[in-house]
C-alpha cells in the first residue's frame, strides 16, 4: 500500500489539544486536528458541537485558553483576524462580509482598492476581477452588477474567490452550502473541486450534507462535546456510517437528559 505524500509533508496546519472557555461552558474541549497541504477536510458534526467555535478560533477571532496552533510548520499564537490572514488564513462565512450595494469587483478590493494617486483604478480592478473569477472557473456575467442582484451561489463564489486571490493559503468554509438550491449548491462543489485540483489551497468545510462532504472532500472529521472523535479518509466511509454516528450521539444525548 503507497502512502499518502501529504502525510510525509510539513501540513498546512497543526491544531493540537486546543481548549476554548466561554465562562463556564466549555465549548472546544481538547481539539487536535491536521490539515494537509492542497487537502479538502471536511469537518461535521451536531448543532452546539463546537464547528464555528473551532473555525473562529484558528482564524484567529477567538483566543484558545489552551492548546497550540501551528501554521507551516511554525506554531503561533494569533493576534486577530487580520494577523491570521498575513498568515494565509482566511474564512468565508454564511454572511459573507459582501456589501450588496458594491458591485462585484469592488467587493473583490474590499479594503485594499487599486488606486492612481487619490482616485480608485476602477478600470484596472475591473479587469482584474474578471480574469480571477474566469480563472477559478465563476461565471459571471458582468463583474460591474450590484452584489446583491447575484444569486446565492454566485455570491458565495465570489466570497471564496475574494480570499484565494488575498492569497489564502488556508481557506475556512463555514457552511458554505446552507440554504442553497442544488444548481447553486453544485457551482460551490465544482469551486472547492478546481481550488483541490489547484494544489496550493488547504480547505476546511463545515457542511451538514454528509454526501456532500463525502463527494469533495479527502477527510473527514467528526467534532462531538468539543472534540475529534472520528478521523478518516472519505474514500473509506460510507454516508451510512457518518449518519449512523450522528444518529448515535444524538439519541445518547437525549437519553441523558
Amino acid at each position: 500500500m503507497s502512502l499518502d505524500p501529504n502525510l510525509s509533508a510539513e501540513p498546512a496546519l497543526l491544531v493540537e489539544h486546543v481548549v476554548k472557555r466561554f465562562g463556564a461552558l466549555t465549548a472546544l474541549r481538547d481539539v487536535s486536528l491536521r490539515l494537509n497541504q492542497g487537502e479538502v477536510l471536511g469537518l461535521i458534526g451536531d448543532n452546539g458541537a463546537g464547528k464555528s467555535t473551532l473555525i473562529k478560533t484558528i482564524c484567529g477571532y477567538h483566543r484558545p485558553d489552551a492548546g497550540r496552533i501551528v501554521v507551516g510548520g511554525r506554531e503561533v499564537v494569533l493576534r486577530g483576524v487580520d494577523h491570521a490572514r498575513s498568515l494565509g488564513i482566511d474564512a468565508v462565512y454564511q454572511g459573507l462580509a459582501l456589501i450588496n450595494e458594491l458591485s462585484v469587483y469592488h467587493n473583490m478590493f474590499l479594503n485594499r482598492e487599486l488606486r492612481v494617486g487619490p482616485l480608485l483604478n476602477n478600470r484596472a480592478m475591473r479587469r482584474l476581477a474578471r480574469e480571477h473569477l474566469a480563472d477559478m472557473g465563476v461565471n459571471i456575467r458582468d463583474v460591474g452588477a450590484e452584489v446583491a442582484k447575484l444569486s446565492g451561489g454566485q455570491r458565495q463564489a465570489v466570497a471564496v474567490a475574494r480570499a484565494v486571490y488575498s492569497d489564502a493559503k488556508i481557506l475556512l468554509l463555514d457552511e458554505p452550502l446552507a440554504a442553497m438550491g442544488a444548481k447553486e449548491g453544485a457551482l460551490i462543489l465544482d469551486l472547492i473541486r478546481d481550488l483541490k485540483a489547484r494544489g496550493d489551497v488547504s480547505v476546511i468545510i463545515i457542511a451538514h450534507n454528509y454526501a456532500q462532504v463525502l463527494d469533495v472532500c479527502d477527510r473527514v472529521n467528526l467534532l462531538q462535546h468539543g472534540t475529534i472523535t472520528f478521523d478518516e479518509p472519505t474514500s473509506e466511509v460510507s454516508l451510512e456510517r457518518l449518519t449512523d454516528l450522528v444518529v448515535a450521539e444524538y439519541r445518547n444525548r437525549r437519553l441523558r437528559r
